[in-house]
């Protein structure tokens, strides 16, 4: 979890050939509280100093003598060799603004500096920066632990009884790292309740999901199933929750968020691997819009006529396609109105004969149990699934959400069946 301490002790490196402002700026950033501010009014030596110290932001002035900051920005480049300049750019040219953008800064401050603007851009970009390192290190530890586990399984098979015991130790352990992914505790957002289930097949899962209150006073919820099953899937998982997380708190529009996301799979995953998700963000009032990529219909029970709705999906899903557009569609949860979301694993459920639990018998459960809440529903389902599998192993994860919409005050919802309200 990102502290302000972590913040305050990042290391930032200002660049101006002016020492006035070098020495404004540095004054500027300790008045601020923050601890480990360098400076050099020499820009060839930027690229090696980053590069004996990795900073974690970099002030850097466009107009310099010898090398201007776009000069110096290219060598940068070869330093961050994932793309992420954490540069701030200093300038008193509006027209510069835009062509540092493009070449790679992340934000600029103009001339004269105003204390409060500079506060708040380092703040912000700090704040970015140092999730985009976590979530890099927190990849790249699951990655270790999977190319460990991968490279045992033959050995494993030969193995006496207590060495395979030790491995399902280390499986088991690889599940508590998926399960650390997803949510210790359902959050409570104003005039919302959250009830949410996944039992994955294995000891690792591939499907997820997760909510995230938001600075627009919004909240995102996502639900999403990762194709394939066991290791492979829940390194696929970690790393769609980790872009999808960064991406949110950086304040990315969701169709932004989602081609993001997308390029990030065409580029980084196998060529059989895909995720279907269906996304949603939601306001106090119940003003909402959700993306449904390649993802099976959701459903939205109407408290005011006992109906349900569908919401289908319109987009492909994602890692499929670097050209895919995703856009997001309005919907709107009243009072007592509930929001159910589901992977195919809840549906595709076989009981002994082989036969499938179905779209129909779940929406009847919907249907019945939707106008008694969300708990209701959330147990009539489980119940309805150990009824009907009675213990048959199962060959997809088993994972839905359902959010309801407090009613407003004054306004009582209907506890009977819906022809009857």
């Amino acid at each position: 979890m990102l502290s302000q301490a972590d913040i305050l002790n990042a290391k930032i490196l200002v660049v101006d050939d002016k020492p006035a402002n070098v020495l404004l700026i540095e004054g500027m950033l300790r008045v601020a509280g923050y601890t480990a501010v360098r400076s050099t009014t020499d820009p060839q030596a930027v690229c090696k100093m980053h590069r004996d110290n990795g900073y974690d932001l970099i002030l850097l002035d466009l107009q310099m003598p010898i090398l201007d900051g776009f000069q110096v920005m290219e060598g940068l480049k070869e330093i961050e060799t994932e793309g992420y300049l954490p540069v701030l750019i200093i300038t008193a040219q509006p027209d510069h603004r835009l062509r540092a953008l493009e070449a790679g800064a992340k934000d600029f401050v103009s001339k004269p500096f105003d204390l409060a603007e500079l506060q708040a851009r380092v703040h912000n970009i700090l704040e970015v920066r140092l999730l985009h390192s976590a979530a890099k290190r927190h990849r790249q530890a699951l990655e270790e632990t999977v190319r460990d586990l991968e490279a045992s399984r033959e050995i494993i098979r030969l193995k006496t009884l207590e060495e395979q015991k030790k491995s399902e130790q280390e499986l088991a352990l690889a599940q508590e790292t998926q399960e650390s992914l997803l949510p210790r505790c359902l959050p409570k957002f104003e005039s919302f309740h959250i009830h949410a289930f996944n039992q994955p097949t294995r000891y690792v899962g591939g499907d997820f999901y997760d909510f995230l209150q938001l600075s627009s006073g919004e909240w995102m919820g996502v639900l999403a199933d990762v194709s394939g099953k066991g290791v492979s899937a829940a390194l696929l998982s970690s790393m769609v929750l980790g872009a999808l997380n960064m991406e949110f708190r950086s304040g990315t529009q969701p169709q932004d968020a989602l081609k993001r996301v997308n390029q990030l799979l065409c580029d980084k995953s196998l060529p059989f691997q895909f995720v279907t998700l269906f996304l949603f963000l939601l306001r106090p009032g119940g003003e909402g819009q959700f993306i449904s990529a390649g993802h099976n219909p959701a459903y939205l029970f109407r408290s005011a006529t006992g109906k349900v709705e569908m919401l289908a999906p319109d987009a492909f899903a994602l890692g499929m396609f670097e050209s895919a557009c995703f856009q997001s569609r309005k919907f709107h949860l009243y009072g007592g109105d509930l929001l159910i979301v589901y992977s195919d694993g809840l549906t595709d459920a076989e009981n002994p004969q082989d036969e499938m639990f179905g779209e129909e018998r779940l929406l009847q459960i919907i249907q019945q149990e939707a106008p008694r809440g969300s708990r209701e529903v959330q147990q009539t389902i489980l119940k309805g699934i150990a009824d009907f599998t009675q213990s048959t192993p199962q060959t997809d994860d088993i994972t839905f959400v359902v959010v309801e919409k407090s009613p407003a005050e004054g306004e009582l919802r209907c506890a009977l069946p819906p022809d009857l309200c």
